[in-house]
């Protein structure tokens, strides 16, 4: 499996991008609004938030994505489009027909995707140009997929992409993805929006399926703040111009979801890391629960604790919270088999603390990744979460984004 880091949303064939900036956000020198679009007929799968309050893009997408047919995904950022009435709905479907005139292609097979400030009308002047703009700008090279990258972000400090090239069959298949969220963040997705291509030809119900394997064990495993959106979208588009096709039966399944899988891993780790106000990436990893169930359960109550997350800025090896957070987290657990470990180093064995080590776990949380694994001594299920940790500049960015 070979890495691409620059251009990624058009590593594979047979893919083009653009992007333009329309004035829907207010520094300039940013873009606002991007287009993905496959050259060639292609299959299309999306997952969207669990919020029941969500965005007119995403009422409007679901639509598209239930027919298995995508061929572009059309992007704006810097306005959500969401609670915004019968008239939101309506701005994203004329989002979809300028777009799909310009594109020379159907509406039915455009997805369209929003993130920003809630509850404010789309100002469809500026998507029109937008659209013309980033469709004029049309192309295949890294800065297109660059461009596109940086179009979707929000409070992202950095553009989040990643892409893998695989070997199957003796031919080369590539899967590109770009990513955006920073705050907002919780399980069963977030304020995210994910866009994947790939050039391997892949069914749609499969397509689906392999979407939502990878985005269990990679989105839905992450959390900032435990703050669930009402955009959140992940969309993948299928358009065998690789040559490749992916069979349900078949071996090459096995590596095109190996190479989906860390696509989606990337991504999602990557939104962690740019977290807002994040200095700390961290880890949780529960081990010996009687149920997978039980493990995230108990990964997510340590992961959304503010106690924990707190601490961790601080540095500080509060074993006490950790290990308080796992208790009320509504798991059967026996404090007598109960092992915490901070960066590999005993701190609660068996339900006493081991003090001795406390100096050396402090000067080891000064490293910027932190690992928390709780040995629950119950079975054989383990699970994992990544989150980060809880600043002053978090609240300062949050306390001063206004709609």
């Amino acid at each position: 499996m070979d890495v691409i880091t620059t251009g990624c949303i058009v590593a594979p064939k047979g893919f083009q991008a653009g992007a333009a900036y329309c004035g829907l956000k207010t520094r300039e020198d940013s873009l606002d609004l991007g287009i993905v679009l496959s050259e060639r007929l292609s299959t299309g799968a999306a997952l969207f938030t669990t919020n029941q309050i969500y965005a007119a893009p995403v009422k409007f997408s679901r639509k598209v994505a239930q027919k298995g047919c995508i061929r572009s995904f059309v992007v704006n950022s810097g306005n959500a489009n969401a609670c915004t009435g019968e008239q939101g709905y309506k701005d994203a479907e004329e989002m979809a027909r300028i777009a799909a005139g310009r594109l020379k292609i159907s509406h039915e097979e455009i997805l369209i995707a929003s993130t920003g400030i809630i509850g404010r009308p789309l100002a469809m002047d500026k998507i029109a140009a937008g659209i013309n703009a980033a469709a004029a700008s049309l192309g295949n090279t890294p800065a297109h997929g660059n461009d596109m990258a940086r179009a979707i972000m929000t409070t992202d400090t950095r553009q989040k992409d990643v892409a893998v090239r695989l070997k199957i069959n003796g031919k080369d298949v590539t899967i590109g993805g770009i990513t955006k969220g920073a705050g907002m963040i919780a399980p069963n997705l977030a304020t995210m929006l994910c866009f994947i291509t790939t050039d391997a030809a892949i069914p749609a119900p499969l397509l689906g399926e392999c979407l939502r394997k990878s985005a269990e064990t990679s989105f839905n495993r992450i959390t900032i703040d435990g703050h669930t959106s009402t955009n959140d979208t992940i969309a993948i588009i299928a358009n065998g111009a690789s040559g490749i096709t992916i069979s349900p039966n078949g071996s090459e399944g096995k590596i095109f979801q190996q190479g989906l899988d860390y696509v989606t891993s990337y991504l999602a780790k990557a939104i962690v890391r740019d977290g807002e106000g994040a200095t700390k990436f961290i880890q949780i990893d529960v081990v010996g629960a009687r149920s997978r169930a039980d493990a995230v359960k108990i990964a997510r109550s340590i992961a959304d604790s503010p106690l924990v997350k707190t601490a961790i800025n601080g540095e500080d090896p509060n074993w006490g919270r950790i290990v308080s957070a796992a208790r009320y987290a509504g798991v059967n657990l026996d404090e007598s088999k109960t092992n915490l470990y901070i960066n590999d180093i005993l701190i609660f064995s068996k339900g006493v603390p081991t003090q001795d080590n406390l100096s050396v776990i402090s000067a080891s949380m000064k490293a910027k990744d932190i690992n928390l694994r709780l040995e629950l001594g119950l079975g054989s299920s383990a699970d994992t979460i990544w989150t980060c940790d809880l600043s002053h500049e978090y609240v300062t960015i949050n306390a001063e984004y206004h709609t």
